[in-house]
C-alpha cells in the first residue's frame, strides 16, 4: 500500500546522509520533499501541512546524539511522527458490556459485510467472545444472504429477517435473539449507499438511538484515498463514530487514508483487513505501519501471521525433510499451500526489512503463477508426485490437460522442482559436514556456533 511513499520518502531522507549536522537550510529542503511525496500518496493537505510542521520542530528542537548521523535521526523523527500521526500506541478496542451492541456503517462497496463477519471471527477466536451478526442491509441485492454464508462459514449465529424492510424492528429483535442465545456481542451489518444521501444518515441516526451502541466502526476503503477522509468526517459528525476499519489494503492503494483518517476525525484505526479472506484481518498497529513505510519492515508481524495461519507441524515436517533430502513432489504441493495461507506474497515481501526495494526490482508477484503450479501438482497422481522419475510425456500431457495449463509450464514445474532438490541436497551435506566438525570440536571442548537449521550447537 505505502510502496511509491516509501521510495520517495527515503529519497528525501538521501539529501541529509553526507550533511554534518541539521540545520534549518537542510532540514526545510528534506520536508519539502516529504511533503511532497505526503500530496502524492494522498494525504490531505492539511494533515501533510501538520506533518510537516511536527517534524521540523522534532528535528530542529531535539540534540542528535552523537553516535547517529542526521540522517539516521531524521528517520527516527519520522518514524515517532507517523507513528503519532497513525494514532500512537496499538491498542484494541475493550468492547464492554453483555452483550456488547457495535454498529459497522459506511458505503457501498467499501467491504462492510465481510468485515463485520472478520471481526467477528477475530473476537470470537482472539477475546473469545460469542458474537451475533444482525443483518440490517434491507436496500443491497443478496446482502443479507451474503451475511448469512459468512455467518456459516465462520460459525457464528447470524439473525436475518429476509423480506422485513423495518431495520429497527430487525435489530430490536437482533439484540433480543442475542440475548436469548447467550451472545455477549452484537454487530449490526447496516445498509449502505454508493454515495452519502440524507436518507441513509437519517436511518443510521435512528438506529443508532435505538440501539445506544458501544461502538461505532466506520468502515473505509484504502482504495478511495481523500474520498474516504472526507466520507468518514461526514459520518463522524452525524454519528460519532469511535473507530475505523480500513479494508482492501493489499490492493493498490497509496496510504493516503491511513495517513490522514485518524487526524482528520480523531477516531483510532482499530483494525485492517489484509485480503479477501476471513481471516485476513488483524489489529491495527502504528508503530509497524510506520515502520513499513519506512522501509524497515514488519518481521513481527509477518511471524505472528506465519504462527497463526500456517500449520506449524506440517512446516516443521516439510523443513525436516527439505534439509534430509527426501523432500518429493507431494511436499512441494503442501508448502506452496502453507505459503499461501499467509496472503498475497506481494504484501509479504513488503513486510520484510528492506521489503520495497525488493518489491520495485521484483514488481508484483503474479499469484496465478503459484495458483498454476498448484494446479499442476494437484493433477498429478499421489505415485506421481512421490517419484517424479515416471512421468513421461504421455504423463505431462495428461497433467497439462488436467491442469488447465501446457506442457510448458508442467516442465518448468519439474525444472524448479529439480533445482529445489539439488539445493536440498547441498545443505544435506554441507549438514554432515558441519556435524563432523562439531563433533571435533566438542571432543577438544569447542564447540560450533549453534542455530543453523539441521545441526544445533552444543548445550
Amino acid at each position: 500500500m505505502f510502496e511509491n511513499l516509501s521510495r520517495r520518502l527515503e529519497e528525501a531522507m538521501k539529501s541529509l546522509r553526507g550533511e554534518a549536522r541539521l540545520t534549518e537550510e537542510n532540514v526545510q529542503s528534506a520536508l519539502r520533499d516529504v511533503r511532497r511525496a505526503l500530496l502524492e500518496a494522498d494525504v490531505e493537505l492539511d494533515v501533510a501541512k501538520a506533518f510537516v510542521s511536527r517534524v521540523k520542530e522534532k528535528a530542529l528542537g531535539g540534540n542528535v546524539t552523537l553516535s547517529v548521523t542526521p540522517g539516521e535521526h531524521m528517520v527516527k523523527v519520522l518514524h515517532d511522527s507517523l507513528v503519532e500521526t497513525l494514532g500512537g500506541e496499538a491498542k484494541e478496542p475493550i468492547f464492554p458490556g453483555s452483550p456488547t451492541l457495535v454498529m459497522m456503517v459506511g458505503l457501498q462497496g467499501s467491504g462492510k459485510t465481510t468485515s463485520a463477519a472478520k471481526l467477528a471471527l477475530h473476537l470470537k477466536e482472539k477475546r473469545g467472545r460469542r458474537p451475533m451478526l444482525v443483518a440490517c442491509d434491507v436496500y443491497r441485492p443478496a446482502a443479507v444472504d451474503q451475511l448469512v454464508v459468512l455467518g456459516k462459514k465462520i460459525g457464528v449465529p447470524v439473525h436475518a429477517e429476509p423480506g422485513e424492510t423495518d431495520v429497527q424492528a430487525i435489530a430490536r429483535r437482533g439484540r433480543q435473539a442475542a440475548r436469548d442465545q447467550s451472545c455477549d456481542l452484537v454487530i449490526f451489518d447496516t445498509a449502505g449507499r454508493l454515495h452519502i444521501d440524507e436518507p441513509l444518515m437519517k436511518e443510521l441516526e435512528v438506529l443508532r438511538k435505538e440501539l445506544q451502541p458501544q461502538e461505532i466502526i466506520f468502515v473505509a476503503d484504502a482504495m478511495t484515498g481523500q474520498e474516504a477522509v472526507r466520507v468518514a468526517k461526514v459520518f463522524h459528525d452525524k454519528l460519532e463514530i469511535s473507530g475505523v476499519v480500513l479494508t482492501k489494503t493489499d490492493g493498490d492503494a497509496r496510504g493516503g487514508a491511513a495517513l490522514s483518517l485518524r487526524e482528520a476525525t480523531g477516531a483510532r484505526l482499530l483494525y485492517v483487513g489484509t485480503g479477501e479472506g476471513v481471516a485476513a484481518f488483524e489489529p491495527f498497529d502504528p508503530a509497524r505501519m510506520a515502520g513499513r513505510i519506512l522501509g524497515m519492515g514488519d518481521v513481527v508481524g509477518l511471524v505472528e501471521r506465519a504462527q497463526e495461519r500456517m500449520d506449524q507441524s506440517e512446516v516443521e515436517r516439510l523443513g525436516k525433510k527439505m534439509f534430509s533430502n527426501k523432500f518429493d513432489l507431494d511436499d512441494m504441493l503442501g508448502q506452496i499451500r502453507q505459503v499461501r495461507k499467509l496472503g498475497n506474497l506481494t504484501e509479504i515481501v513488503g513486510m520484510l526489512p528492506g521489503g520495497a526495494k525488493l518489491k520495485e526490482k521484483a514488481g508484483d508477484i503474479d499469484q496465478k503463477q503459484i495458483l498454476h503450479v498448484e494446479a499442476v501438482l494437484s493433477s498429478m497422481t499421489r505415485q506421481e508426485r512421490a517419484n517424479p522419475k515416471i512421468i513421461d510425456g504421455k504423463r505431462r500431457a495428461r497433467i497439462a490437460r488436467g491442469s488447465g495449463t501446457n506442457l510448458q509450464q508442467v516442465n518448468q514445474v519439474l525444472k524448479q522442482y529439480d533445482q529445489m532438490k539439488t539445493m536440498m541436497a547441498q545443505f544435506s551435506k554441507m549438514g554432515g559436514r558441519m556435524k563432523q566438525l562439531q563433533k571435533l570440536a566438542g571432543g577438544r571442548g569447542g564447540a560450533l556456533p549453534s542455530g543453523f537449521p539441521g545441526f544445533p550447537g552444543r548445550r
